[in-house]
């Protein structure tokens, strides 16, 4: 049996912002210091980032249409991580059930076909959840089987992969719903440091939704399949990335040592992991990498001696809507399903492809996807 990827659909919050407004709001603050400011401008200009969307209007500097943050460019005091996640419980909601609807109508379903649930989410917490809020507005069955996965990180979506994988592996009716969303702007933190500087540059919202199915190979014959996953947890690197909660959101820290600590894993790791399915990195077809920031592309790409095209759907989700956590690297496979959708069935450009992203830990994940 195979875990054949049918669809991938994906959402955004209403607020799109560009990359000049979002830096605007941030040098509208009072409290950040002339240090900082003076720096905000060429840190979001050399993002590779032009746009990102929002949950809340507060980004586009409209001190009456404040939703989150008080009325004043104090921004004081700071709003607590309670009203920051009722925020999360409306609009997380809103968006996982506008990517789910749209994922279960492009893989020609209806709710009633769907066997089992799985949701993702770091950026807010409430229960019953974005998997109850799910069954009821789309009438998936009341005996579904659900599966939350919480508070992983940008990496998060492949914990998601490796489970339906597992459920699509172990169950030949299965047809799973696998929902990443994530509100990373009502976490951002006027602090008066470079650190938070960058993580307000280059963070925004955003939802994806996939529906994996198991099948025969007769009937996955042509289509783009799951085919494993692989972790790598890398010593001594805690402290390089993290998220924590606060009393005044979710903090993060985000060391700008990880481009580099990670170019110098992964190249044994891909190798050991593409060993073990008879493959070299000679054989990839495509990369989805995810954008974790620009930089981190760059070294990649750099390490690897890739082409522009291997990384260019990794650079032009990054330039559209930053970087979204968990849902990112489903934005970026979407755009690679499409092409290989537009392919000849008997086209070779898509059979073996790796998709990558990094989250605390440090931690590695990937996955192999290959033509069946």
């Amino acid at each position: 049996m195979y875990t054949v990827i049918e669809a991938i659909a994906t959402a955004n919050p209403p607020h799109k912002l560009t990359q000049a407004e979002a830096a605007d709001f941030m040098l509208k603050t009072e409290s950040l210091s002339t240090a900082i400011k003076k720096r905000i401008p060429s840190i979001y200009a050399n993002s590779g980032i032009d746009y990102r969307y929002s949950c809340i209007p507060d980004y586009r500097g409209d001190l009456q249409t404040f939703e989150l943050y008080p009325k004043n460019w104090q921004l004081a005091p700071p709003p607590t991580s309670f009203s920051r996640n009722q925020l999360y419980t409306i609009h997380a909601q809103n968006l996982a059930l506008q990517s789910a609807q749209q994922a279960i109508a492009e893989a020609r379903l209806i709710p009633s076909d769907i066997t089992h649930i799985i949701t993702v989410s770091c950026t807010g917490f409430s229960a019953p959840g974005i998997d109850i809020h799910l069954i009821q507005k789309l009438g998936l069955s009341k005996t579904i089987s659900r599966t939350m996965i919480g508070f992983m990180g940008c990496h998060a979506a492949f914990n998601g992969l490796r489970t339906a994988h597992a459920i699509c592996q172990g169950d030949r009716q299965a047809k799973v719903l696998l929902v990443c969303v994530e509100l990373c702007s009502l976490h951002f933190q006027v602090s008066d440091s470079l650190e938070n500087t960058v993580i307000n540059a280059i963070f925004g919202d955003g939802a994806a939704a996939a529906i994996l199915a198991s099948h025969s190979f007769s009937e996955a014959e042509g289509k783009l399949a799951y085919t494993d996953g692989c972790s790598l947890l890398i010593d001594d690197t805690q402290d390089l990335m993290n998220w924590t909660i606060g009393d005044t959101g979710f903090l993060m820290g985000l060391s700008p040592q990880v481009p580099e600590v990670v170019a110098k894993y992964l190249p044994d790791y891909l190798q050991a992991f593409l060993t073990d399915h008879k493959l070299t990195e000679r054989d990839l077809d495509f990369w989805a990498i995810h954008p974790g920031g620009r930089r981190i592309v760059e070294k990649i790409q750099s390490t690897f001696a890739l082409s522009d095209r291997m990384v260019a759907d990794s650079y032009e989700i990054l330039r559209r809507y930053g970087n979204m956590s968990s849902p990112t690297i489903l934005f970026i496979l979407k755009r690679i399903l499409e092409k290989h959708q537009d392919q000849p069935r008997k086209s070779s450009q898509f059979e073996n492809g790796i998709a990558l992203a990094f989250g605390p830990g440090l931690a590695i994940e990937g996955c192999l996807i290959q033509k069946i």
